[in-house]
């Protein structure tokens, strides 16, 4: 499985997302999951699909035993905020 290298696994605000350690979300980057639910709500997709099995691993940082799900959640609704902002 591919590795995260991204400067978004030191974004402290994961710091605040609840703790996951365990299920299909295990070492899986919420920076990425983060970035793809911020890319979802700038779209202001309706479907969402957060396809956990394609997230790269990582355990550096602040994302380490992060929830990806959270994550994706948190980036869904700063993406749909900045939809509206940056009209």
């Amino acid at each position: 499985m591919a590795k995260c290298e991204d400067e978004h696994r030191y974004w402290d605000f994961f710091e605040q997302l609840p703790d996951d350690q365990g299920g299909i979300g295990r070492h899986k980057c919420c920076g990425c999951a983060y970035e793809r639910g911020y890319q979802a709500g700038t779209r202001r997709d309706e479907t969402l699909h957060i396809d956990l099995d394609s997230l790269p691993e990582s355990q550096a940082g602040n994302v380490r035993h992060k929830s990806p799900h959270a994550a994706y959640a948190q980036g869904y609704l700063d993406g749909i905020s900045s939809s509206y902002w940056n009209k």
